[in-house]
């Protein structure tokens, strides 16, 4: 009589799809295959020599241990379902709110406007200086701001280059250096401000409209209801 041996790797390798393994998949084995495997393992064994018990009852545990992980997998997806679904309804609600942010970047539009330039100081500086760079890197307009209090910093760019010639509408990025009186560098971040005009799902989270501009929420650190 043949027999399949106690020991059958088999079923002792078999694992268990991931979240996002495809209904039809044949790659793994879910607990219903486990189970039919022991069971033929069992109904083809040798009268003459049956399985130990020892390795029949680890052959149990192991398929104790797939149901319990399959279980596992189907909270998980039912748990990221309910959380995706929360995020996308909380970044919803930001629509039409100030928001304050982390970036450098500037947008000169060619109308004679001034651009605004912000920032947060860590501390109070002597000396904070804006560097205006075009698309390329290069520097197109320094500005020194002056000495600075701890908080908000707030500037504007005329748009003209360092030889005072209107520069072309385009993107540009700024750069703020702050120090205190003996020198000592002092933490400073550019920021920009802008109404909520919208929110993107497309990557998979949440990316704020911000005029042209899209923002993670990850890159943003105010946000308040607009003054009436």
């Amino acid at each position: 009589m043949s027999s399949i041996p106690s020991t059958s790797t088999s079923t002792t390798t078999a694992t268990v799809g991931g979240p996002f393994a495809g209904p039809g998949s044949r790659d793994q084995l879910g607990k219903n295959d486990f189970l039919k495997l022991l069971m033929a393992q069992l109904s083809h064994q040798d009268p003459m020599s049956p399985m130990d018990s020892e390795a029949f009852v680890a052959q149990l545990a192991q398929f104790a241990s797939v149901e319990q992980l399959q279980g596992a997998n189907s909270r998980l997806d039912n748990l990221l379902v309910s959380s995706a679904a929360a995020q996308q309804l909380g970044a919803a609600s930001l629509v039409g709110r100030e928001a304050t942010y982390r970036s450098g970047a500037l947008q000169l539009d060619g109308s004679g406007s001034a651009v605004a330039i912000g920032g947060h100081l860590a501390s109070a500086a002597s000396s904070v200086v804006a560097t205006i760079r075009d698309a390329s890197g290069r520097t197109v307009r320094t500005l020194s701001l002056g000495a600075r209090p701890a908080g908000d910093v707030s500037a504007t760019w005329d748009g003209l280059d360092n030889q005072g010639q209107p520069l072309p509408p385009g993107a540009y990025a700024v750069t703020l250096v702050a120090s205190a009186a003996d020198g000592t560098p002092i933490d400073v971040q550019a920021r920009a401000h802008g109404l909520v005009t919208g929110v993107s799902f497309e990557t998979g989270a949440p990316v704020l409209l911000i005029g042209d501009r899209r923002v993670p929420l990850a890159d943003v650190v105010d946000l308040r209801l607009p003054n009436p």
